[in-house]
Formats: structure tokens, C-alpha cells, sequence
């Protein structure tokens, strides 16, 4: 059967959850990823539940119970991961124009590790540009808080 838009919409998006879960080394409940593409701006960011603790991807040590290894939050380790993200938001750019699709401004994607269920959350209108103070990261702390305080 021949691949179709939503297939490699998917892929991608697949793509993403993998590397979230290889930089948490497959310890996590749940993993968070956010991805905008506003006024052509790029940005992501990620974050997890380990633990039954919501938790940002450099405070991932915060959480470890007993004698669990450590993670490794290194920058580069960081900066590595956002930038297959970032990639694959390309792609799904690229994906978009080659079908004539609208790309979303912003994507929520939630996967959950226990149940293997991802969960996307899209949106297509302007989310933050409009506003002289918000960016993409104050859109992603927000989600973070909400997601802690659950």
C-alpha cells in the first residue's frame, strides 16, 4: 500500500517521541513534546513524567529514586535532541508544502510510555506572535506548569 500524507506526518512525529526516549533512556512515564513554527519561526522543547513527577529534561536527576543511574542532561546531549527535533519539524514543513497542506503553528504531542499511546494536540492559528512579550518558551513553560499541577 502506497504511503499517504498522514503516514509520514506520523513518521515524523514518531520520529520525535524516539529520540525523547532515547535522551531519557526508555525511563519515563510519559513524554512531552513541543514544537511551533509561527511567522516562520522555529522552536521546540520537551519535557517528561518520570517517577509520577513532572519533571524539565535538565532536572531529570531531580527525581531518580535509590540507587536508579543517573541520567545524562548534558548541553550537548540537550542540544543534540532538540535538533533532531527541530529536523523533523522541517520535514513535516517540507511534508506540508509537498502536499498542500497547512502546517500547524504549534504541535503538543503527549506519549504515553505505559499504554503506548500518543496523544497530538495541533493548532493552526497564531498562538504567541501577536503578543509583543509571549514567545514559543513562554507556551511551553505554561504547558510544562499545567501538565505539574494535573
Amino acid at each position: 500500500m502506497e504511503k499517504i500524507f498522514e503516514d509520514y506526518f506520523s513518521e515524523l512525529q514518531a520520529d520525535m517521541v524516539s529520540i525523547c526516549l532515547e535522551y531519557v533512556e526508555d525511563r519515563a512515564e510519559k513524554v512531552y513534546i513541543y514544537c511551533s513554527f509561527e511567522n516562520n519561526i522555529l522552536s521546540s522543547g520537551f519535557f517528561y513524567k518520570v517517577n509520577g513527577q513532572v519533571v524539565k529534561k535538565n532536572r531529570l536527576n531531580d527525581v531518580i529514586n535509590g540507587n536508579e543511574e543517573e541520567y545524562d542532561v548534558s548541553v550537548d546531549r540537550q542540544r543534540a535532541t532538540i535538533a533532531i527535533i527541530n529536523d523533523d519539524i522541517k520535514s513535516l514543513i517540507t511534508l506540508c508544502q509537498k502536499y498542500k497542506k497547512k502546517m500547524p503553528t504549534q504541535i503538543k504531542l503527549t506519549y504515553d510510555v505505559l499504554k503506548n499511546r500518543l496523544n497530538a494536540d495541533y493548532c493552526y492559528e497564531t498562538v504567541f506572535s501577536n503578543d509583543k512579550d509571549k514567545t514559543a518558551y513562554d507556551i511551553l513553560e505554561e504547558w510544562y506548569n499545567s501538565e505539574k499541577n494535573i
